[in-house]
């Protein structure tokens, strides 16, 4: 009987999270259809990734994460892991031979980031469920599903990572949930080690998942023990196996920035401390002695980890000084929440901070160990977040479950009390009623802007590059990537921390003299150079050669092939490039 209820409640949430996300999902493609008919995917992360599939299935090995046609021959060694390419890759593949490679694309690009989104607010619902029962599941399921910037990693076209990550976290956190079993401890052990070999952005809110289990293993509950072991077994073998099935030739990449093998031991090194801990106390029930073993054997294998991999540390130290201070500080999703825009700071914070004065008026009522868990959590998300902005993609769905639960409280005191509920758990709200009561001016357009309504990067213009035969463009990093899954051209620099030599030719070029764009534009053998009319609007003063083509007063050498709106096109004419000697 019992069984049956649960099934019932699970198909309910399932059902009532793939209703929720397919609604949306149609809603926000009917919204963009203009950019994703066109395969214009939201990020620039997204088009190299749907470019690193496209390589993927068309001949480039399974190992060879290159991307051939970026930074200096042979290409750039990508940081990124080929977990994330296998569904969307094998709905482009299964569909291509019925429906054609741009249907088929289309497609992928649709259907992955919500199904990615469904598991989401299932999963969601479940840690609601737990935690506060059929009362609040339903509508954890509905907050989520509105909770900014959590949704933006689902949109339709969002096939990077981050939605991947996202769900995986939730897994950890259901698990960590559950009444401790080892059932539950392998399951949050391989969600780990898949999360870590996706990337390293979630590595700290693991980690204090992965502490927050050993906080409860001191207590010496019934199952704690089966619940740490089955942990440490899941994150080894998990990381383990993908040392075979996703080590790429970039696996001795002398950097901690992706899964490599300097980030892998100091992975594998950690997963062994539950391990380590549950064989160590068995027999020991005093948590006082269980306690000063974790500090002794997480101290060794923490300092073991360090030694072996002290870059990882400093994941981006190898970012060039020039890059550092230009490009990489003006990344939002890199940037400290208090470095940003007050009105993004709200945008990005706003239901997080809200969820997490929820969690601790429900910790205050009930007094449950779970809720202080998930309380642990939030508050781990916002320091993240406070750190770097892309913390809030997980923290803000993590608000689901403590704000359902006041919306269920507020609606015995009424309607009023309920609607206020509902208007502080609509994570959506907070960057809309951010930006309408504190603007943000964005700089000013440079000189020769034409404040056209296409866009530099819109399908049109990037349909200025598809036309073109091929050759190596010089262009802003962000135009770069799309530039490069939206035609055949090479492209010197895009927004990629490994990509030092050809994002300062990027830089050295537009900033610099004339003279020195000609003599990057000769090494490089560069054929095409774009711009874009507010490229490098950020910058306090307009760079010179940047300056010389927004005010139309291109060199001879630089030949004008078209204009798209706000993007210009030049061909470079070789026999008008000076020489010097």
């Amino acid at each position: 009987m019992e069984r049956g209820i649960e099934r019932r409640r699970w198909a309910g949430d399932v059902l009532a999270a793939v209703a929720l996300a397919v609604v949306l999902a149609l809603c926000w493609t009917a919204r963009d259809w203009h950019n994703l008919s066109a395969l214009r995917l939201p990020d620039t992360d997204d088009a190299v990734r749907l470019q690193q599939i496209r390589d993927w299935l068309g001949g480039q090995r399974f190992d060879d994460l290159t991307q051939h046609r970026l930074g200096p021959p042979p290409g750039l060694p990508m940081h990124w892991s080929r977990l994330a390419d296998l569904v969307p890759g094998a709905i482009i593949a299964a569909l291509t031979p019925l429906a054609g490679s741009h249907a088929a694309e289309l497609i992928a690009v649709l259907v992955w980031p919500t199904l990615l989104f469904a598991a989401a607010l299932t999963l969601t619902a479940r840690i609601a469920r737990v935690l506060g029962g059929d009362a609040i599941a339903r509508t954890a399921i509905v907050v989520a599903g509105v909770a900014y910037p959590s949704t933006t990693v689902f949109a339709p076209g969002r096939i990077d990572h981050h939605g991947f990550q996202v769900v995986l976290l939730l897994v950890v956190i259901r698990a960590l949930l559950a009444r401790p079993t080892m059932r539950a401890g392998l399951v949050a052990g391989l969600a780990t080690a898949a999360s870590l070999v996706i990337g390293l952005e979630t590595a700290p809110l693991l980690v204090a998942a992965g502490a927050l289990l050993a906080l409860d293993w001191l207590s010496v509950r019934a199952g704690t023990d089966d619940r740490m072991m089955g942990f440490g077994i899941g994150a080894t073998v998990g990381l383990l196996a993908a040392s075979v099935v996703f080590r790429s030739d970039q696996w001795l990449y002398p950097a901690c920035d992706g899964f490599t093998e300097m980030a892998w031991r100091a992975e594998v090194t950690c997963a062994f401390a539950p391990l380590a801990l549950a064989l160590a106390a068995h027999g020991v029930t005093r948590p006082g002695r269980r306690a000063v073993l974790a500090v002794a054997i997480g101290g060794v294998i923490v300092a073991g980890a360090v030694m072996m991999s002290s870059t990882c540390l400093s994941p981006y130290g190898s970012v060039d000084p020039l890059l550092r201070r230009l490009w990489l500080a003006r990344v939002l999703e890199a940037q400290p929440l208090f470095a940003t825009p007050a009105a993004t700071a709200i945008g990005y914070a706003g239901v997080m901070i809200a969820g997490i004065v929820a969690s601790v008026w429900v910790t205050a009522r009930v007094r449950d160990r779970r809720w202080e868990m998930l309380l642990a959590l939030q508050v781990v998300t916002l320091g993240l977040t406070c750190w770097q902005v892309r913390g809030a993609y997980g923290g803000a769905i993590l608000a689901g479950p403590s704000l359902a639960a006041v919306i269920a409280a507020a609606r015995a005191r009424g309607a009023a009390w309920m609607a206020g509920a509902w208007i502080a758990s609509a994570g959506m709200l907070y960057p809309i009623a951010a930006q309408a009561l504190l603007p943000h001016r964005s700089a000013a357009p440079p000189v020769g802007s034409a404040g056209s309504a296409v866009a530099c990067d819109s399908p049109e213009a990037l349909a200025l590059f598809a036309a073109q035969p091929t050759g190596r463009l010089l262009a802003p990093l962000d135009l770069g990537a799309y530039a490069l899954a939206a035609s055949r051209l090479d492209v010197a620099g895009a927004p990629y921390h490994r990509d030092n030599l050809g994002n300062l030719a990027v830089y050295h070029a537009f900033l610099g003299t004339p003279e020195q764009a000609a003599a990057v534009v000769r090494n490089w053998r560069v054929r095409y150079v774009a711009l874009c009319a507010d490229s490098f609007a950020e910058l306090p003063s307009m760079p010179r050669f940047a300056g010389q083509l927004h005010a139309g007063h291109a060199p001879a050498w630089l030949h004008a092939v078209g204009t798209r709106g706000a993007l210009t096109l030049y061909a470079v004419v070789p026999g008008r490039l000076p020489t010097y000697r």
